[in-house]
């Protein structure tokens, strides 16, 4: 794909997943935009052996536009990166075709191990603002990780994620459309659990207001047993 046509591309996912978006010239001011570019060039330089030039070029774009991504990394078509500021993508991490990242996500490992250390994400994985994946597993396609969501486990595809440390809250065979970038209207797992509490806690009233009448009832047929 020539250069032309790859800016082609990218501005066309900026404007299908950014409604702030009003012209193409707006585009080439957003920090996703600025940052994969650059990345792109950081990549190629990194896989022929460039260390230093590579680290150079990833260094000055988190500088300039706050998001961070390792040269090292691995990245698909269509990564989309919301806002972006706080952004953290280390070097063995896989990122699959028309992946979402908001604010504030860290693509992590969990200490200086060696080899693969960084999370996968397969395609159409959203990652809600300020949730972190740390250590080396996959996200399945098709799922959504809630904000703030600290993620230490593998996530199977088609799933939805909340919660520290994170918490699988919906899992089905319904594929999530490629543009759903909805991640206010996730399932709450504390809300449900209080909500359980609550049901249960008014059945045991009932049933314990039910026996204190037969209580009363056994007490006064025994009153009038001895009446008799």
């Amino acid at each position: 794909m020539g250069i032309i046509s790859y800016i082609k591309e990218e501005i066309q996912v900026v404007r299908e997943r950014d409604p702030a978006i009003k012209s193409n010239m707006e585009v080439f001011l957003y920090p996703s935009f600025r940052v994969i570019l650059r990345y792109r060039l950081a990549h190629k330089l990194y896989l022929r052996g460039h260390y230093f030039w590579a680290r150079w070029i990833s260094q000055r774009a988190a500088r300039k536009t706050g998001i961070e991504i390792h040269p090292g990394a691995t990245i698909g078509k269509g990564l989309f990166i919301d806002h972006g500021s706080g952004v953290i993508i280390g070097e063995t991490a896989v990122i699959g075709d028309n992946v979402t990242l908001y604010q504030g996500v860290t693509l992590g490992g969990t200490g200086k191990e060696q080899g693969k250390r960084h999370p996968t994400l397969e395609d159409n994985v959203m990652v809600s603002a300020g949730a972190k994946i740390l250590g080396s597993f996959t996200i399945g396609e098709n799922s959504k990780i809630g904000a703030g969501s600290v993620v230490l486990e593998e996530v199977p595809p088609n799933c939805t994620v909340v919660g520290v440390p994170g918490r699988i809250v919906r899992m089905d065979n319904k594929k999530v459309p490629r543009l759903d970038m909805d991640q206010v209207h996730l399932p709450d797992p504390v809300l449900m659990d209080i909500k359980k509490l609550q049901d249960e806690n008014i059945r045991l009233h009932r049933e314990l207001r039910k026996l204190m009448k037969e209580l009363r009832c056994i007490e006064v047929k025994g009153e009038d047993d001895e009446d008799l």
